[in-house]
């Protein structure tokens, strides 16, 4: 069964709008996972407009299933990764200034300072993932840096799924099995959802797992959280 990460940030977009701490993050993040999560997923950014760093800290103890923790490998956060010891770290290429991640990173290009990075968080026993494109050279280019596992950047795929293009997964299924062949995990994420997690779980070669923040949170907003998190489980099966 492929494990569903929930994306907390945008309920902390959600907290800081107002200053306070309603709703709590941390509250949140034990109640996904006592809804049936398998794990928790944070991007904080250099910014902190949404995730704060010291919200890493504090979910720390909180987070019983795989802590998983996204962003640009600059100093702040690998401090930050290698302070809180997270299950997981999910290296991804994203600009201070983006919105959100638009990007998988060019693995080939950037090799050297992906292979010097991962290798600091796996001597600290932390799992390493790359947010990648559905590129096949990219993907051998991944197995070259020593990472444990790839995100596949989903972005692409949802946009086309959702205009009635079920070849979009193609290219997805094609990288999945050389990161078979090559011994890589294999992750997914980004713009997936009720309306997507099934068609592309069944054509995506040994998904280990999910993450899942934006759709996850619109969708609760009319069917529940709990009823949600549920829906994803049984999808994933």
């Amino acid at each position: 069964m492929t494990k569903l990460s929930v994306n907390i940030n945008k309920i902390a977009t959600l907290r800081n709008s107002r200053g306070g701490d309603m709703p709590n993050v941390v509250e949140f993040a034990k109640d996904v996972q006592r809804f049936g999560a398998e794990g928790v997923t944070i991007h904080p950014r250099p910014d902190e407009r949404h995730i704060r760093y010291q919200d890493a800290r504090d979910l720390k103890p909180e987070v019983y299933t795989e802590y998983n923790i996204e962003g640009n490998p600059i100093k702040s956060f690998i401090d930050l990764v290698l302070e809180v010891q997270p299950t997981q770290v999910t290296l991804v290429p994203d600009a201070e200034d983006a919105i959100t991640s638009n990007a998988g990173w060019d693995t080939i290009k950037h090799k050297d300072y992906l292979v010097d990075v991962i290798k600091e968080f796996q001597q600290n026993n932390i799992r390493t993932s790359i947010f990648v494109d559905p590129v096949l050279s990219q993907i051998e280019g991944a197995k070259e840096t020593g990472t444990d596992r790839i995100e596949l950047y989903t972005e692409a795929f949802a946009h086309q799924y959702g205009l009635g293009n079920e070849d979009a997964v193609k290219p997805y299924s094609e990288c999945a099995l050389l990161a078979n062949d090559l011994g890589l995990g294999v992750n997914a994420g980004h713009d997936l959802s009720l309306d997507n997690i099934e068609f592309f779980k069944n054509n995506i070669s040994g998904l280990l797992e999910v993450s899942i923040g934006h759709a996850l949170i619109a969708e609760s907003l009319y069917l529940g959280v709990e009823n949600v998190i549920q829906m994803y489980l049984r999808k994933l099966k």
